[in-house]
This record gives structure tokens, sequence and C-alpha cells, in this order.
């Protein structure tokens, strides 16, 4: 069996320049394909919704779980590739559907993770995975 090497995660087109222009490094979303993951491994950029495609990597420095995804700018500030207006839109946006969990008449908020990035790097063309990348995810395997 082949073993994880990272991870990828679709970022449409338009929120992309806020790792390889602005210099943003921390990528935070509902927590999803993490389990596995570790520092020094890699997260490859999907890009979504147009030019599809592998357009970079990074390697992952640091694995932060939390079931506020607001504390993160407590912890990384303006590195956080999303706006804290565009997380809250987010946030109430899932509560409608999927958001939050049922367990025993009590609601559980759903977990989100920050991956801080290092050494982010464009690629000079999109490379096209093998299948389809789900919202979600997926392991990288080598």
């Amino acid at each position: 069996m082949s073993t994880i090497t990272g991870v990828t995660f679709p970022v449409p087109k338009s929120l992309m320049p806020r790792f390889f222009a602005e210099g943003k490094t921390v990528f935070i979303k509902p927590a999803t394909v993490f389990k596995e993951l570790r520092s020094g491994m890699k997260l490859v950029f999907y890009q979504s919704r147009e030019d599809t495609g592998y357009v970079g990597e990074a390697t992952i420095r640091r694995i932060v779980i939390n079931d506020n995804p607001l504390a993160f700018f407590e912890t990384f500030g303006d590195a956080v590739f999303l706006t804290q207006e565009e997380v809250r839109a987010y946030v109430e946006n899932q509560g409608r559907w999927q958001g939050i969990r049922v367990r025993k008449g009590e609601a559980k908020k759903r977990a989100w993770m920050a991956l801080e990035l290092e050494d982010i790097r464009r690629y000079d063309k999109p490379r096209k995975p093998e299948r389809f990348v789900p919202v979600g995810g997926e392991y990288l395997r080598g």
C-alpha cells in the first residue's frame, strides 16, 4: 500500500493569488481529510471553477484544529487566506444545512483546520489530476 505524502483541496481560481501573490500562508477549511496529515507533508493547490488543475504546492509547517474558525485569526492574524467576513458568511451558510451535527440532542460544531504553510510555490502551468478532486479534498499518495 502506498504511503500518504500530502493532501489536495480545491480552491477557486479567484482566491489563488492570495497564496502566490499576496503572501498568505494559512489555509483554513472545515476539517476534512486531515487525520493522517503530519507536518512536513505537502499541500497541493487544486484550482477549481476555471483553468482547473494542480497549480502549486506548499509544505505543511503546522496543523491546528479548532471548533471556532475565527480563532485562527487570533493565532495567525492576516496570514489566513480568507477574510474574517468570508469565514463568517461561510459558517452562516453551512449552518443552514450541515455545519452542526446533532448527538444525543445537543448540537456539536464542526471542527475546522488550519494548515500553516511554508515554501509555497506556483507551477509553471496547471497539471491535470488523474481524477476529479472532491470538494472535501483527498490524500495524495506516493
